[in-house]
């Protein structure tokens, strides 16, 4: 029997499914709804633009006061010529982009991300045209450069407050959420509430249609027959409903009645969508993409664009070359010790995987006693083969600094997942799922996994699969604060140095 009822009488919905309560008020004109998106998406823009105009001139009446001891007058102000240029750039890109949108403003995390990155961008372009326009010298760089570190904490505060308030705002019947409704088989409906918290996802499921399971041993006609029906009466429902999208949850392998359904709701004034098969849920960033003029779905993109690339490299070769001068003097003491302490050469060169599974010889200061002929071996705690000087470099990180040799060559970066042994790559590689995937980038010095303690000897698959569970997790979320963030743990945090022996 096809499971199809009106809005007063939703009781086919399987276990877990939302009751309508509110299905006649849902009815409200789309017009009122989009005027009511719009305001808040306004809303949004608009807060954007008063704190990062609003904390330049609080940063330099602030920095005026402390030097003249009164306020400055609003006259006399210059820093809102920067800062208004930056919240242009800011609030065109984010426009253009529709990161203002209710189903963006959800996204925290990639929100809050993308939001730092177009701080970065916005102050290059700020920075292009003072030096084209010769009027760097107009401003304080006093204010300017605490601007730059004081104004993205104000903008990303003031983000997360907004979302939160937009989460807040958002209930069943807010005119805010997203309408759909949903057609497909009763399995594949009852696999999508168990696996989908609409409200979590901005969406107000409004009605859906269950069609019926087609005899394979029917005639031709008569399946076409059941198929019609059914499809004309859930078209009925959507005109009557009136929802902003309908979602298609026919598995793509039943080819037929996927395109029968697209035919039928072609015809109804909503958004019409195919809701991706199981296979694809793994891919929660898929989307269709255009290589050429051949289009696909892409279910994954390369690690770091051409750009990111760039700004990781630069941003590599700068610090790497500056500690290399700056840490000479540490340097030269450090293999001074290890010379005295056992026989041996200075530095130890082993080789590992890098970037696109590539072999290259890593720098280490040498920790260990020297053996002939012997096979590798993972050092473990209370390792006899560790010299007095070679523990000290080890709990202190220290053995690792020649391989900014490595990162100056361009074979590692100096954050990434860490290289290992490469008997213990072609054997994890085929025990851990995804562990190969940590080549799609070059390895690090220090990594996301090494300060949550994640480092050291590897008893178990279970150690390595959490590893390399935060080395993927680095890859997927990669920005330069990300590299920063991580640089400044390895300094400063405990965990870094956990497991170190």
């Amino acid at each position: 029997m096809f499971h199809e009822r009106l809005p007063e009488t939703f009781q086919s919905l399987p276990a877990g499914a939302p009751r309508r309560r509110d299905v006649w008020a849902s009815l409200l004109p789309r017009r009122s709804r989009a005027a009511f998106r719009l305001g808040i998406s306004a809303t949004i823009a608009v807060a954007d633009f008063v704190t990062i105009c609003g904390t330049g001139l609080l940063i330099e009446a602030a920095y005026h006061f402390s030097l003249t001891g009164r306020l400055i007058p609003m006259a006399e102000t210059r820093s809102l010529r920067i800062s208004g240029l930056i919240a242009i750039v800011v609030l065109l890109t984010n426009l253009f982009r529709e990161e203002y949108s209710i189903e963006n403003a959800l996204a925290l995390k990639p929100h809050l991300r993308r939001a730092a990155s177009l701080w970065l961008a916005a102050w290059a372009v700020v920075l292009v045209l003072g030096f084209a326009t010769k009027t760097t010298t107009d401003f304080s760089r006093v204010v300017a450069v605490t601007l730059f570190v004081v104004g993205l904490p104000a903008m990303l505060g003031m983000r997360a407050g907004m979302i939160a308030l937009v989460r807040r705002g958002i209930t069943p019947a807010s005119a805010s959420v997203s309408r759909i409704h949903l057609v497909g088989y009763e399995e594949d409906i009852a696999r999508f509430y168990a696996g989908n918290d609409a409200e979590a996802l901005g969406l107000r499921v409004i009605g859906t249609s269950y069609l019926r399971r087609i005899d394979p041993a029917a005639e031709a006609a008569a399946r076409q027959a059941q198929m019609s029906e059914d499809l004309d009466l859930a078209v009925s429902v959507v005109r009557f409903l009136r929802p902003d999208d309908v979602f298609i949850l026919v598995p793509w392998a039943e080819t037929a009645d996927v395109e029968r359904c697209i035919d039928a709701f072609l015809r109804v004034p909503a958004a019409l969508h195919l809701r991706p098969g199981t296979v694809l849920d793994r891919f929660p960033d898929m989307q269709i993409s255009r290589v050429g003029r051949l289009s696909g779905i892409n279910i994954g993109r390369r690690p770091l664009n051409l750009g990111e690339i760039l700004l990781k490299r630069a941003f590599d070769l700068v610090v790497a070359l500056a500690a290399l001068m700056l840490l000479a003097p540490l340097l030269a003491a450090v293999a001074v010790l290890i010379k005295l302490d056992s026989p041996g050469p200075v530095f130890f060169r082993q080789k590992r995987y890098g970037f696109n599974q590539q072999p290259f010889g890593v720098f280490k200061f040498r920790s260990m006693k020297m053996e002939e002929n012997a096979a590798f071996r993972q050092a473990s705690r209370n390792d006899s083969r560790i010299t007095r000087v070679g523990a000290m470099l080890r709990r202190s990180n220290l053995d690792e600094l020649p391989q900014l040799l490595n990162v100056v060559l361009g074979e590692m970066s100096l954050v990434g997942p860490r290289p290992h042994a490469l008997a213990h790559d072609r054997s994890f590689e085929r025990r851990i799922a995804l562990y190969a995937r940590r080549h799609n980038v070059r390895p690090g010095i220090t990594g996301w996994a090494q300060v949550n303690g994640l480092r050291g000897e590897t008893l178990t698959d279970l150690d390595m699969a959490r590893r390399v569970q935060h080395d993927l997790h680095y890859i997927d979320h990669w920005s330069i604060w990300f590299d920063i963030r991580i640089m400044v743990q390895t300094v400063i945090s405990p965990r870094a140095y956990r497991n170190a022996f």
